[in-house]
């Protein structure tokens, strides 16, 4: 167990950042990609923020990144991918991020012209079922938070320490990932998933995930959250407009809201 402090983990990240310039940041303006590139600010880096704007990705959250970018004041270039260029990640099968994360990349190593790239993998990232990790080793991307030994707390503490507005910012993933294995991707239902997870946001919810499963719509809840779903009127109204967008049945898991919960079945297989 390491005795490293989060402020000693800090040290040792601004030193790699200052050892890594000059490089390109994979920028989302999740929690820990603004961490990452507010620190390179502090390290003095030499770098560039490149934010991929992928049909996986809603505008709520390109609009957030946007907002950071002027808060922070650093360069920063917005990169497109339509969804025709992800067909391999669109058949949605276990690799999907693995597909995925390799024309992302690609696309930003284009742009980079030799700069190294980095991105904001933390440690707690490890314990997970990521393919796309594996994309990011064969392209030599860096992972200075992982490296640095950096868990998901210990980055939100330091955030805020640092006034960053992401410091509780609920965990993002990109829409592909609610949506069932095996089921393909296509524009129809990541534009009903959006629109699902945007009304249950309007609604008040703050730690949640709208999964699909083809015709059937799963909602998982934070703790936060799980009482106030308990309210007969306000389900029979989610219920209404979820079924209105496409879901023909929509379900509330009784377990509560866990990030990568469509890969237990894959973690599960892999550790028979």
């Amino acid at each position: 167990m390491s005795t490293l402090t989060k402020d000693d983990k800090f040290k040792i990240l601004l030193n790699n950042l200052k050892e890594l310039s000059p490089f390109v940041i994979a920028f989302s303006g999740g929690v820990d990609s603004t961490f990452l590139t507010a620190a390179a600010q502090k390290a003095g880096a030499d770098f560039e923020a490149v934010t991929v704007n992928i049909p996986f990705v809603p505008d709520r959250e390109l609009n957030e990144a946007e907002k950071i970018v002027k808060n922070l004041d650093f360069a920063h270039k917005e990169i497109e991918i339509g969804l025709s260029e992800l067909e391999r990640a669109l058949k949605n099968d276990p690799e999907r991020c693995y597909h995925c994360k390799k024309i992302i990349f690609s696309r930003i190593k284009e742009y980079a012209g030799g700069r190294i790239i980095i991105e904001g993998s933390n440690f707690d990232d490890s314990s997970d079922y990521r393919p796309g990790r594996r994309a990011l080793k064969e392209m030599n991307v860096k992972s200075p938070l992982l490296d640095a030994g950096l868990h998901k707390k210990e980055i939100r503490d330091l955030s805020r320490e640092m006034n960053l507005s992401t410091w509780d910012k609920p965990s993002f993933s990109c829409l592909a990932t609610r949506i069932s294995y095996n089921n393909k991707i296509t524009e129809e239902n990541l534009e009903k998933i959006e629109l699902a997870e945007e009304l249950m946001r309007r609604n008040g919810f703050v730690n949640f995930r709208v999964r699909d499963h083809n015709n059937l719509a799963r909602i998982e809840l934070g703790n936060s959250d799980r009482e106030k779903i308990l309210d007969i009127e306000l389900m029979d109204k989610i219920s209404d407009r979820l079924q209105k967008l496409g879901f023909q049945y929509v379900t509330l898991d009784l377990s509560e809201y866990e990030s990568g919960s469509m890969n237990k079945e894959i973690l599960e297989e892999k550790n028979v």
